[in-house]
């Protein structure tokens, strides 16, 4: 029997437009997204560079672009979050332990959380018993160490946990 919910977050609840991201990189210079730009994005995820770094070692890969576009660029992925799955996500913590494990940084946190307003997440974090962002535990998924690590910290049995993400290779 099903008692604890491990949930995502881009593209479970707020939606991406990840072709944002990218024509908005392109338009700066960036034409492809190669192996420096994707460690960049790996170490900035588990918090191992900050901000500054992640943005300054971006900003190579441009045609001079500043710090404000390429941070305007990088946060376009973000699109909406409907109300409708907040609105589930507070009948199912009822029912339910939630948590939420999420790949993610801390611009786009910090955008998140500007763009809906104190009252919205708040209601959001709340609903889970804790949340995991990859840039503060240090881990990402699909690296195994990430859900045992969640599922030692809150006494939850793998075989009773129901996990749902956007993405086949977070979920294998």
């Amino acid at each position: 029997m099903i008692n604890a919910i491990i949930f995502d977050f881009g593209d479970v609840f707020i939606n991406l437009d990840k072709q944002a991201t990218q024509d908005g990189l392109k338009n700066l210079g960036i034409t492809e997204w190669n192996d420096d730009l994707n460690l960049l994005n790996l170490q900035y995820e588990v918090g191992s560079i900050s901000k500054e770094e992640f943005l300054l070692g971006i900003q190579k890969h441009t045609d001079n672009a500043s710090i404000e576009k390429i941070q305007k660029a990088w946060n376009a992925i973000l699109a909406d979050f409907p109300l409708y799955r907040l609105e589930f996500l507070q009948m199912l913590s009822q029912k339910y332990r939630l948590f939420l494990l999420s790949n993610t940084d801390a611009i786009h946190i910090a955008t998140f959380e500007k763009k809906v307003g104190a009252s919205f997440y708040s209601d959001f974090y709340q609903c889970f018993e804790k949340v995991y962002f990859s840039f503060e535990i240090g881990m990402r998924k699909p690296n195994p160490e990430v859900y045992n690590f969640v599922l030692d910290q809150n006494g939850l049995q793998a075989k009773q946990t129901f996990f749902i993400d956007d993405k086949k290779e977070n979920t294998d």
